[in-house]
């Protein structure tokens, strides 16, 4: 068997290390090096890893852990010299410099005794930063292996470093920066993570919460699990469907801006919104985003509709797109591009989504819809890769480089919602759009960061509507 000399690992045996032999292995300290080392350690030192605290520090700059360098020498005894087979028996080291991001380091081994009776050696390990300065110092003791081993390189998982939810959960509150509270219902937060999550949305600034809901109960829960409910209006009413109703009726005479759903059914609370007499409705059809934070997508990703239209017809898909392109707009997002979901990207008169992506098209073509980029059918693969649609000859200013993915029903919306954020770490948030108000419609399930987040989404569109100069 041969091996391609660049993608192999081969040892040098007990017999052939002389005493002064030698081998040199260099490597700079990245921030990611920093990170990585944290993690797998679980040393989560400020001096390594707090920035602010790092400037208060004796060192005024994060600095690389001690063992971070160390781990070099043990690069080079198991992987160069002697490689593979080598078996630690005891390291010493003392450390004489910290090591800064960027600094480059050179760490050396070199063969001072050896033993024949039982194959061990004694390395003298030196480690010089890149102006010659000793950064560590000490020796290594190993038993060398006597067979010679020649391995093709072992292919290891690829390991990268993504901004954690937190981050990402405070990047999305940013949204929010300037906007003053809005008054918001929040509709029978009988549960932990409903009343949390209103709780949370008031710490932040982000609304004044009117709870709806039967007030002993809440009040309960609240001193059970330790909440502070001050700054909270209380609508008093004794059960989740009474709740629905009032905080229906609040928000259609304009005592609130918004509403939350608690822990109650999301069709208790829709049925309420959508009553022909007593709800919500505008000429729009209603319908829900969930706005997601994908680690591996370069921008947030709208899906559209995942939780209240079943089965939107052609009709239904024009409000929903639309729906969706105003809340882009609203975040900033000068011309939303929109990709019109299928299972295929040609048109097929078998598969009602393709024909439904097709007109929807040619709608935005003639202006029925509007402030946005429109194109489908396109797979899912070729809407949010650039490389897919590539791949298969697609031209489209929106393949790849999608913002809102208008999916073909509410299955395959929400199946896809939820295995972003269970499989791929996304962070999610989730909105109504076209009744009088935005409401913030998460699963029972969510936590209250969750919530939160969507109501960040709630107060954006809620100071959208005002009038300007109210």
């Amino acid at each position: 068997m041969s091996f391609d000399p660049v993608d192999t690992i081969e040892n040098r045996t007990y017999d052939e290390i002389q005493v002064g032999d030698s081998a040199s292995l260099t490597r700079t300290l990245r921030p990611e090096d920093i990170q990585m080392f944290a993690i797998i350690s679980g040393d989560m030192n400020p001096t390594h890893v707090d920035p602010e605290y790092a400037r208060s520090s004796q060192f005024r700059e994060v600095v690389g852990h001690g063992m971070w360098g160390g781990m070099l020498f043990s690069n080079i005894l198991g992987t160069q010299f002697p490689g593979p087979g080598t078996v630690y028996v005891d390291q010493s080291l003392h450390f004489d410099r910290t090591v800064r991001i960027g600094d480059t380091l050179t760490v050396t081994v070199t063969c001072k005794r050896k033993f024949d009776h039982n194959d061990h050696i004694i390395f003298d390990c030196h480690c010089k930063n890149q102006d010659g300065e000793q950064v560590i110092h000490g020796s290594a003791e190993v038993i060398a292996p006597i067979e010679k081993i020649k391995r093709a390189k072992v292919t290891l998982p690829e390991i990268k470093l993504s901004t954690t939810k937190t981050a990402r959960y405070e990047h999305l509150l940013e949204i929010t920066a300037g906007l003053t509270p809005i008054p918001m219902a929040v509709i029978h937060p009988c549960d932990t993570e409903s009343l949390k999550g209103a709780l949370q949305a008031r710490d932040r600034g982000l609304i004044d919460p009117t709870l709806v809901g039967p007030e002993d109960k809440i009040r309960k829960l609240a001193e059970e699990m330790g909440l502070n409910l001050y700054g909270c209006q209380f609508l008093d009413v004794p059960h989740s469907h009474a709740a629905a109703e009032s905080g229906v009726a609040l928000a259609r005479e304009g005592l609130v801006e918004a509403l939350m759903k608690g822990s109650l059914h999301t069709d208790e609370l829709m049925g309420e919104v959508v009553d022909k007499a007593t709800g919500l409705r505008t000429e729009r059809r209603i319908s829900h985003v969930f706005l997601m934070d994908v680690p591996t997508y370069p921008r947030p990703l709208m899906i559209t509709d995942a939780a209240v239209n079943v089965a939107p017809d052609l009709a239904t898909k024009v409000d929903i797109v639309q729906n969706a392109i105003d809340l882009g707009r609203m975040l900033k997002i000068a011309e939303p591009k929109v990709a019109l979901l299928a299972a295929v990207e040609t048109v097929n008169p078998k598969m009602p989504a393709t024909l439904d992506a097709a007109a929807l098209c040619k709608m935005a073509d003639r202006g029925q819809i509007k402030g946005g980029l429109l194109d489908g059918p396109l797979a899912f693969d070729n809407a949010i890769s650039v490389v897919a649609a590539r791949t298969k000859g697609i031209k489209s200013v929106v393949a790849g480089q999608a913002d809102i993915l208008l999916v073909p029903d509410i299955e395959s919306g929400n199946m896809l919602a939820k295995q972003l954020e269970y499989l791929a770490d996304a962070l999610s948030a989730g909105i109504v759009l076209g009744a009088r108000v935005p409401i913030v419609l998460t699963s029972r399930a969510d936590s209250a960061q969750t919530r939160t987040a969507s109501t960040a989404i709630a107060v954006v569109m809620a100071h959208a509507k005002r009038k300007p100069g109210k």
